[in-house]
């Protein structure tokens, strides 16, 4: 018999991801060698445990999973990436792929969805969830820059133009020129519509 997958399990939710770990060590074929609660953990445990497949979820302390997916891509380039949402938002998935992820799929899908797209990504398929598919290709890309979904991510918590700007290290009027930029590119009236807005889209 062959040895079973490997996978790292990074999940912040420690309910959600032992209950991921119990369902998957359910299976034959599948091993989970590690937990980690933290996006910037996932690098290191990826290396230590020798791991096949890593599932990441996208919301985690430390970094996101899309941004430990490409650490991983870069270091481990062999290892599949799995990356998991609660949020269907197209712009993830988008990002996600940029990332370097072999599959995306969001956390309600079936157990069994689970397992199968761990094998399938060991094969070599990629696995995406169909209905975020249709709706990312509808949606279109991510009008942002970076330096413009910088901005709207420090401008989150309703800090002024000269905080940003002293946070940011740019003049005021830089800052109050790619806020001005992201409001009209995504028609709405102020920059709490286009935070709210660029989040909802998964452009942030």
């Amino acid at each position: 018999m062959s040895s079973p997958i490997k996978v790292l399990l990074a999940e912040d939710q420690s309910m959600v991801r032992e209950a991921l770990a119990a369902l998957l060590g359910l299976e034959d074929d599948i091993e989970v060698v590690a937990q980690v609660a933290r996006g910037d953990e996932v690098q290191a445990a990826v290396g230590a445990h020798g791991v096949d497949v890593a599932l990441l979820d996208i919301e985690m302390p430390g970094c996101t999973g899309i941004e430990a997916a490409a650490r991983v891509r870069r270091e481990f380039p062999q290892v599949k990436l799995v990356v998991l949402t609660t949020f269907g938002r197209p712009g993830y998935l988008r990002s996600a792929m940029e990332a370097g992820a072999d599959a995306f799929l969001v956390k309600d899908a079936p157990a069994a969805q689970l397992a199968a797209a761990v094998r399938k990504v060991l094969a070599g398929e990629r696995v995406i969830d169909p209905t975020l598919a249709a709706a990312a290709l509808a949606e279109g890309a991510n009008p942002l820059t970076d330096r413009e979904r910088e901005i709207l991510r420090a401008a989150a918590d309703g800090s002024t133009n000269a905080e940003l700007a002293a946070a940011l290290h740019l003049s005021q009027g830089t800052v109050r020129n790619y806020l001005s930029t992201a409001i009209q590119k995504l028609a709405v009236r102020n920059r709490t519509e286009a935070v709210r807005m660029a989040r909802e889209k998964g452009w942030l």
